[in-house]
């Protein structure tokens, strides 16, 4: 799994121009998955996610998680392109994305888990998304999975 975490103050999804679902203070993830992934990397991903500590305390340093922030939440988006081969040509491959139906599976597993967490929004897997959000910081980074180890 490829997962790129932005800290927002606000977030939402949007399909043809209604909001399907949004945030406030939280998490938005992009979430990529390719074929190698197991539910070992959605327990990973999970823990670590829900736990980091991005927010800031009292002091001014990121020292809380989303789940210690009042009302804080996720709002996760499947992101196939975050696994483009980019390396030849202009136009970039998408060979080494999950097959759709297995992504989909393993992506609804993620935020089954992750709602068990926190408070957790989703977008639509496969569909032509618009996402706004509101940066936090700017906060933004990356967590990949390798059977549940982290690389």
């Amino acid at each position: 799994m490829k997962i790129v975490i932005q800290r927002v103050k606000r977030a939402s999804c949007s399909i043809n121009q209604n909001i399907v679902s949004e945030i406030q203070q939280g998490l938005l993830l992009l979430v990529g998955i390719e074929d190698a992934d197991t539910e070992q990397d959605v327990v990973y991903a999970v823990r670590k996610i829900a736990n980091m500590r991005i927010f800031s305390d009292e002091q001014g340093k990121m020292n809380l998680s989303v789940k210690d922030i009042p009302d804080g939440a996720i709002l996760s988006i499947s992101q196939f392109t975050l696994f483009a081969e980019t390396k030849k040509g202009n136009r970039p491959s998408f060979i080494k994305a999950g097959k759709p139906e297995y992504a989909k599976a393993l992506y609804e597993k993620f935020n089954q888990a992750m709602a068990a967490e926190i408070q957790t929004a989703v977008g639509i897997f496969g569909a032509d998304m618009q996402i706004s959000l509101e940066n936090d910081g700017p906060v933004t980074l990356i967590l990949e999975t390798k059977d549940g180890r982290g690389i």
